[in-house]
C-alpha cells in the first residue's frame, strides 16, 4: 500500500527547524504539485533549486516530516511560480508513481496543506490562528482554541459468501474500477457497528463474523481506513443505494480482476480474497 515505503523510513515527529538548501519543499496550487518537468517520476524541488529566484523562500517554509535523512517542508503555492524545468502537475500522479515513497511524501504533504489552508482562522472567535512551535497544532491567542490535523475513521468492508466477493462501483465519481463497501463512522458508533450499518444501507445485506484485516492512512481524503472481512448473513439479494453506488455484484473468486497496483487497502483486500491468502 502507498504507506509501505520500507526500507525507507517515514518520520512524522514535529520539529521546529528552519529549512536548509538541500531540504525539499512541497508546493501546491489547488490539485496540483510542483515537480521537475523533465523527469518521469515525482521529483520535488530543493530550496537550492529555487534560491536564485526566491532567496527568502526558506523563511516562510513549514516543516512537515522526514523520509530517511531528507526533510520536507511546505511552501504556499502562491509564493512559488513555475520556472524553466519545473511545472505544476495533477495530484493524480500520486496514484501512478511506482516508487511509493515519492507518492506518499507528496500526498501526505497535500493533506497537511489542505489542513493549514482550511484552518487560517479560529472557528470560535474568528481571529487568525498561530502555528505552535512545539507540536503540529494551530492555536488562537485570543480565546485559546486549538486545532489539530483532521483524521476521519472510515471502514472498508469485503462482504463474502463462500467463493464470492461483493464488488461495487461508485456513483458519480471519476473512479470507475471495482471497489468494496465503504463508509465513515458516525458519532457514538463503534467500527463494527459502522460495518453493519454501511453494508445494510449501501447494498441491503446483513453480515456476521466480522474479521479485522488491516488499517491504512489515506491522505487523499484525510481518512484512516479500517478494513474488515464480513460474512454474508442470510439472503444474498442486493439492493443498492443509488446515490452512493452505480453497481454492486457478486463475483466469483476466479473472476475478480487482478490488482494492477496495491496502492489502497481496498485493492489489497480484493487481491487477498482473489488469491486466497487470507483466512476467513
Amino acid at each position: 500500500m502507498i504507506q509501505d515505503i520500507a526500507p525507507r523510513a517515514f518520520n512524522n515527529q514535529f520539529q521546529n527547524i528552519k529549512a536548509g538548501p538541500q531540504d525539499l519543499f512541497l508546493a501546491y496550487q489547488a490539485d496540483t504539485v510542483l515537480v521537475r518537468a523533465d523527469k518521469e517520476k515525482l521529483w520535488y524541488p530543493s530550496f537550492a533549486d529555487f534560491e536564485p529566484e526566491y532567496p527568502r523562500l526558506a523563511d516562510k517554509a513549514q516543516f512537515l516530516f522526514s523520509i530517511d535523512d531528507i526533510n520536507y517542508f511546505l511552501v504556499e503555492g502562491k509564493e512559488v511560480g513555475p520556472k524553466d524545468g519545473w511545472s505544476y502537475v495533477s495530484t493524480n500522479s500520486f496514484r501512478t508513481e511506482p516508487k511509493y515513497w515519492r507518492a506518499f511524501a507528496g500526498v501526505v504533504g497535500w493533506q497537511l496543506n489542505r489542513w493549514y489552508e482550511n484552518h487560517r482562522f479560529c472557528s470560535k472567535c474568528s481571529k487568525p490562528l498561530q502555528h505552535s512551535e512545539v507540536e503540529r497544532m494551530l492555536h488562537c491567542e485570543s480565546c485559546g482554541f486549538r486545532a489539530y490535523p483532521t483524521i476521519s475513521p472510515c471502514v472498508i468492508v469485503a462482504v463474502h459468501a463462500g467463493n464470492r466477493l461483493l464488488l461495487t462501483k461508485y456513483a458519480g465519481r471519476a473512479y470507475a474500477r471495482y471497489a468494496l463497501v465503504a463508509g465513515f463512522a458516525e458519532i457514538g458508533e463503534s467500527l463494527e457497528q459502522t460495518v453493519c450499518r454501511e453494508v445494510q444501507e449501501e447494498v441491503g445485506l446483513k453480515v456476521k463474523n466480522l474479521k479485522f484485516y488491516k488499517s491504512q492512512p489515506w491522505p487523499f481524503t484525510d481518512t484512516l481506513l479500517v478494513g474488515f472481512f464480513a460474512e454474508l448473513d442470510g439472503d444474498d439479494t442486493v439492493t443498492i443505494q443509488e446515490d452512493e453506488l452505480a453497481l454492486a455484484v457478486w463475483v466469483d473468486r476466479e473472476d475478480i480482476p487482478p490488482a494492477e497496483m496495491n496502492l489502497s487497502l481496498t485493492s489489497e483486500m480484493m487481491e487477498a480474497f482473489r488469491t486466497g491468502c487470507v483466512e476467513l
